[in-house]
């Protein structure tokens, strides 16, 4: 199993440069197949992730022609005329679910299993399925299967709650149809404004995205074009709070720091000093005081991606936390790492309460989900020892060169093919 070695107690110093946001090229890539023209689209500096490669599996099967050059991604959609999406495929992530707006959209048609991905509690599609078939699609559910068919046309669609990805789906299904398809309580995330740009772009009429109603104007086609997408507020996020918990001082660079708000404030009330420009921002860590009620939300909300980082600089924290997860309630499967680190979380329901402790030990640890491997790798840095965390596969799902770019701030941070019965000997 792969993993990361990890040798704590050092202090990260220096800066570092944010890559694409997973949370945007993901939907973009499906937004593409929108594409009938012989024009071609190219995503520029595309960040080198297994989600990544995974949807371009995927578009591949569907009939793109994908290019690489350099960094860059050439993606021709003019021969696409498959809309079966093959379950081994599909299951590798979650955000595959994205295709089924756009091959609607195209084909008239779409054909899939429930998407796979992270465990990070239920996500149920069902505000995907109600909003399209809103749209006019006919869709069958049978034996874990999805068929979905039906020329789209415009119409009103009222999500129930604001989410990310039914939003999206719903913005790339409206393209194409015939007519004005207006979502209200839509999601308002900086990554539906940037497909909204990124579709604008290419040709579409999309307005109101990062406000709660979101209007697509149905167009007869688009083209092609060049894009790139915004930098990755997660990530950047990731980088600050391990500044923090080091006790170091990292600049984030080429990032929008309005996209990070609520982060930024939290950290300031925790007692951390921050400061920021116009596309950086500089962490100057140190123990940090804990903070009486964090409430995770939907943005412009504290985001949930970044809810197990937080977690652990609170972990590290002087005094008692609590932290509520009104997102995913059931997100908390990085607490049994962090305790066994010497973290002292309890949970009840959808809250953790978090008595501080001054310093974490080394153990070796699974990383279960993306974000949650992530909190362990801080969690490595900041402990006495070594720390193992396996589920390698996991993290680089979100993050580009994680081990390289924490060893550039001064880590060390190494990446190995784990036998768990060793290190579950070794650590024990």
């Amino acid at each position: 199993m792969d993993g990361f070695v990890i040798q704590g107690g050092l202090a990260l110093e220096g800066k570092v440069k944010v890559h694409g946001a997973k949370n945007s090229i993901l939907p973009v890539l499906a937004a593409s197949l929108l594409n009938r023209s012989r024009e071609p689209i190219r995503l520029v500096k595309v960040p080198d992730l297994h989600d990544v490669k995974a949807m371009l599996k995927i578009l591949t099967r569907l009939g793109a022609v994908v290019t690489a050059d350099g960094e860059d991604i050439i993606l021709r959609t003019d021969q696409v005329d498959c809309f079966h999406i093959p379950e081994q495929l599909m299951r590798e992530m979650r955000s595959s679910i994205f295709l089924m707006g756009p091959l609607l959209g195209r084909l008239g048609k779409a054909s899939m299993c429930y998407p796979g991905g992270c465990a990070i509690g239920n996500r149920p599609i069902d505000l995907h399925l109600q909003g399209l078939q809103a749209l006019g699609a006919i869709i069958e559910e049978k034996d874990g299967f999805i068929n979905a068919r039906g020329k789209l046309k415009g119409g009103e669609v009222y999500l129930s709650y604001p989410s990310v990805g039914a939003t999206e789906n719903l913005i790339m299904a409206g393209v194409l149809a015939r007519g004005k398809t207006v979502i209200h309580n839509a999601a308002r995330e900086p990554e539906i404004i940037d497909l909204q740009n990124f579709l604008n772009t290419i040709g579409a009429q999309v307005e109101g995205a990062g406000s709660s109603t979101v209007t697509v104007t149905g167009v007869p086609e688009v083209g092609g074009g060049c894009y790139r997408v915004y930098p990755d507020r997660i990530v950047a996020g990731t980088y600050m709070i391990a500044a923090v918990i080091t006790g170091g001082t990292v600049t984030v660079e080429e990032i929008i720091p309005g996209h990070l708000e609520a982060v930024t404030g939290l950290l300031l009330e925790a007692g951390i000093s921050v400061e920021s420009g116009d596309n950086w921002i500089t962490v100057h860590g140190g123990p940090a005081r804990a903070v009486s009620r964090v409430e995770i939300y939907p943005y412009p909300g504290i985001p949930t991606d970044l809810q197990p980082p937080l977690m652990t600089m609170l972990s590290l924290a002087r005094g008692k936390s609590l932290v509520v997860e009104n997102v995913f309630p059931r997100r908390f499967r990085h607490v049994a790492g962090l305790n066994k680190m010497g973290a002292r979380i309890s949970l009840q329901g959808n809250r953790a309460l978090i008595q501080g402790v001054t310093r974490l030990r080394g153990a070796a640890v699974e990383a279960t989900d993306l974000r949650a491997g992530a909190a362990l790798v801080l969690a490595g840095l900041a402990a006495r020892g070594e720390t193992v965390v396996y589920g390698r596969q996991y993290i680089e799902r979100g993050y580009e060169n994680l081990d390289l770019v924490l060893n550039s701030l001064g880590a060390r941070v190494e990446p190995v093919t784990l036998s768990l019965q060793g290190l579950e000997a070794q650590h024990a």
